[in-house]
């Protein structure tokens, strides 16, 4: 169906490539949804594989990032590919910051609320291990919740696995994040905020995924539970201010970001905090927002003619 949408609409209308990988050639569903709202436009959607070496980037009018899931065993070249495509969104030196976590730290400088959050460099072993509670071990590179485990730390096994986990991180090279494991998502979920061109668009709710210790991932994500949600205003509030903060870091306006998606959780006081802001792929949940779909839509138009979205 994607490949007769674009055949119809090639002759002199705006090309775009929505980027993803091997896995996933006719895209996501919920970026299909953006191709008729495209269409109406004028604007033709080619799905595009990022290391397709038969691609030619220089073909489209905009390439957006939307499914290249697989790239974060694969950083190097995935970055190295990025700064080949020119008219990229969001573009290769913010790929290149948001695509490591220790961005947190950047933020947290910078006034914003963050999980708090241990780093261990490849070289650095876990010394100061608590001697109880929750913890969630990850690599600082990563997609998808891939090398993600929940361990409680009073329970020998746990402990012996958390200590395991990030043994196998500082093998493998990887700069590894332990963060303790905030309950309230148990009851509340995460808040998902939505931006296209610098304007909030629609929140979701994401259901608690972690439930234990890693043990393997299979695809290239884990199974979530999405619903639509209203934001409350103090969640509201500090996603504007990370934006702000992250366009003081990269010297980038909001608006120059085609799309951004600020995670958020309630902490230890009930106040939200910041577990990960999306510059490079996000899922953008277009299918829990009646007029999602049209705003992206609106914001890649106006991407192509030069305005703000």
């Amino acid at each position: 169906m994607i490949e007769s949408i674009s055949s119809a609409t090639r002759g002199g209308s705006p090309r775009v490539a929505f980027v993803t990988c091997a896995e996933l050639p006719d895209l996501d569903p919920d970026d299909r949804l953006a191709i008729e709202p495209l269409l109406r436009r004028g604007i033709t959607v080619v799905p595009a594989i990022w290391d397709d070496k038969a691609v030619d980037w220089d073909g489209f009018d905009l390439a957006v990032l939307r499914s290249p899931w697989d790239y974060s065993g694969r950083r190097d070249e995935f970055l190295a590919w990025a700064r080949t495509v020119a008219r990229l969104a969001n573009p290769a030196e913010i790929v290149r910051a948001n695509t490591d976590k220790r961005y947190l730290g950047g933020l947290a400088e910078n006034g914003v609320p963050v999980v708090t959050t241990t780093w261990l460099a490849p070289d650095q072993p876990w010394e100061s291990v608590p001697a109880r509670g929750e913890y969630v071990v990850k690599p600082a590179i990563s997609a998808g919740s891939y090398e993600t485990g929940r361990y409680d730390l009073t329970d020998p096994d746990h402990r012996r696995l958390a200590g395991e986990h990030v043994a196998r991180l500082r093998e493998a090279g990887q700069t590894v994040m332990i963060q303790p494991y905030l309950s309230a998502v148990d009851r509340d979920g995460e808040t998902a905020l939505i931006f296209f061109g610098g304007r909030f668009s629609h929140a979701i709710r994401k259901g608690p995924m972690l439930d234990g210790p890693y043990q393997g991932m299979e695809g290239l994500y884990r199974p979530e539970q999405i619903d639509p949600r209203a934001p409350r205003p103090e969640e509201r509030d500090v996603a504007e201010r990370v934006l702000a903060a992250a366009g003081r870091i990269t010297g980038t306006a909001p608006g120059d970001l085609l799309y951004a998606r600020v995670d958020l959780i309630p902490g230890p006081d009930g106040a939200p905090v910041l577990v990960e802001l999306e510059l490079t792929e996000p899922s953008l949940f277009l299918a829990h927002d009646a007029g999602a779909a049209e705003r992206f839509a609106d914001a890649i138009a106006a991407r192509l003619v030069g305005s703000p979205a």
